[in-house]
């Protein structure tokens, strides 16, 4: 019964974190939006979400550190994301050599804003489902 709910909630949990890191690359984009040089990145989230629906990955699984000596704690170093960063092709290149496209910026973090809150419902709304269903009339 738990190895259900967890396999339940491991989709929404990868989804959750996909939608923060893209939310951070897109941030960044837009906060780098006048820095001559930087090109524009963003994630095929349905690839990624694919991958690691495919692999069962946990996103913030982290990394175990090895120990060279029995005196040393055992402990796990923060996860490194290791997603595919795609380069933005831009449709009007600047002079400055910067690809990003401050409108399509805005519409991409507000779309993924909109689609993290719903996700967040979506699950919400789980739990609230099961909680009912757990407890006695």
């Amino acid at each position: 019964m738990i190895d259900q709910l967890e396999a339940a909630f491991n989709f929404h949990q990868q989804a959750l974190s996909l939608r923060h890191e893209r939310q951070k690359v897109l941030a960044s984009n837009i906060a780098n939006a006048d820095t001559p040089g930087y090109k524009a990145r963003d994630m095929d989230f349905s690839g990624e979400l694919a991958k690691a629906v495919r692999h069962g990955q946990v996103a913030s699984g982290g990394l175990h550190l090895s120990r060279t000596d029995a005196g040393h704690l055992a402990g796990k170093a923060p996860a490194s994301p290791d997603r595919e960063l795609l380069y933005r092709v831009p449709e009007q290149p600047s002079l400055d050599g910067n690809t990003v496209d401050m409108d399509r910026e805005r519409v991409a973090f507000a779309d993924n804003s909109v689609r993290y809150q719903a996700s967040l419902n979506f699950l919400t709304s789980r739990i609230q489902g099961l909680k009912k269903a757990m407890q006695p009339e």
